[in-house]
């Protein structure tokens, strides 16, 4: 009788670290952006959670991201990719030259090669680290969480502008993202030592 008591409180602690792994799994995109936040590492520049405000501006009369292009200069932007999980994913185009001031689209490809349906998103960062104050993103598959159906393709794109407020001394920036299965373990983006500016945004808006 004491064996089958000890055998059911196993099998309730068991069900308990199981629930808790389980929702440690689904709650480490915040505590990423937490501690991003408190260490200085891919840290989410707060200035972006006003994107519609930004969209808004970009395309009305007079915006200052359409009038203000710096055509004196060109600044080389790298587009890095890396997946952490089932999913892979590149750019259509490994680079840019762009002038400051001035609306650049860039087309990205996302394919699930799981054989299940499965969630991710992508956590960016910048190199140098100084140009995360100056690159912001009015559109980004980044804002969001987005599901895919195994062996689903998808094409979803940036919408970025350099304020032309750059350094002139930085005349070469690198776009790096890491997409994260939501649940997985996260690790910083390989070889980039960089301080993230993008709002993470994790509403719901699922493909």
């Amino acid at each position: 009788m004491s064996i089958r008591r000890e055998n059911v409180k196993m099998v309730g602690k068991l069900a308990v670290v199981a629930v808790a792994m389980f929702a440690f799994g689904y709650a480490l995109v915040p505590i990423y952006r937490a501690i991003c936040e408190a260490t200085g590492v891919n840290i989410l520049a707060r200035s972006e959670q006003e994107v519609p405000n930004l969209v808004a501006r970009s395309t009305g009369a007079g915006s200052p991201l359409n009038s203000q292009v710096d055509a004196s200069r060109t600044v080389t932007v790298i587009f890095d990719a890396n997946a952490r999980g089932a999913w892979s994913f590149q750019p259509a185009q490994r680079s840019v030259e762009v002038h400051p001031g001035a609306l650049t689209t860039v087309m990205y490809e996302f394919r699930n090669n799981e054989k299940q349906r499965t969630t991710a998103q992508a956590i960016p960062s910048y190199a140098p680290s100084q140009a995360a104050g100056y690159f912001q993103k009015v559109e980004c598959f980044c804002f969001n969480q987005w599901t895919l159906d195994a062996g689903e393709k998808k094409e979803w794109p940036v919408v970025f502008v350099i304020d032309p407020k750059l350094p002139r001394d930085v005349d070469t920036v690198t776009l790096s993202y890491t997409f994260f299965e939501v649940g997985a373990r996260m690790l910083p983006a390989p070889g980039v030592s960089a301080d993230a500016g993008s709002y993470a945004d994790v509403r719901s808006r699922l493909s």
